[in-house]
């Protein structure tokens, strides 16, 4: 793994994995179903001021949103194991263009908005050819949940060879354990720092 002190910047993205109102929002499908956690609350906060400092730098923001298409009768196609997970979920949340489905606004705006199916934002995505497209080689990653979406995300990555720092206190999960050990486990195919370190980075790159 190259060290992200030598990053071009301008070649470099920030990818955030489902901050989007229907899980973050108090009005969304998440909130409404009191399935919330201070620690996923407090991550827009924390990830914005990085989103802004890459793009004065020329790098970009990505925003993965995890997607349930509505079929012809406006009802989700929910994997049945995702249904059984969160029966609440139901017609309209996650659906494109819906303000659940939306970025938080904390975040706006985002250069791009990829739709994603599943947990990893590389999965039958955009990802890889704006990637391609954009000159980007380096991801930092942040978001929800740090086992789910995140965690599939930085395994695909690194599939892919692609380079990534993982923000420790840019991930949440429902379970604080859980962030933990996911962290550990991931500490082979990634580099992990701070939001603050990961700040700093950007802003002190030449």
């Amino acid at each position: 793994m190259s060290n992200p002190a030598a990053w071009d910047m301008a070649r470099t993205a920030l990818l955030t994995i489902d901050l989007q109102n229907d899980f973050i929002h108090p009005e969304g499908a998440y909130g409404r179903a009191g399935q919330t956690a201070d620690s996923i609350a407090a991550l827009p906060d924390r990830i914005a001021p990085l989103a802004r400092a890459l793009q004065a730098r020329g790098g970009r923001y990505f925003s993965a949103q995890f997607t349930l298409v509505p079929d012809k009768d406006g009802e989700p196609l929910i994997a049945p194991h995702l249904k059984e997970l969160r029966p609440f979920l139901g017609k309209g949340d996650f659906a494109p263009g819906s303000f659940g489905h939306s970025l938080v606004d904390r975040l706006q705006p985002a250069d791009f908005v990829i739709e994603k199916v599943a947990y990893s934002a590389f999965y039958q995505t955009r990802l890889e050819y704006l990637m391609r497209a954009l000159d980007i080689d380096h991801l930092i990653v942040g978001g929800i949940v740090t086992n789910g979406g995140v965690a599939s995300t930085l395994r695909d990555a690194h599939l892919r060879n692609i380079d990534t720092v993982m923000l420790t206190d840019g991930c949440a999960a429902f379970r604080q354990e859980v962030h933990d050990a996911t962290l550990l486990s991931l500490g082979t195919v990634t580099h992990q720092m701070s939001c603050a370190e990961a700040l700093a980075l950007i802003e002190g790159a030449s």
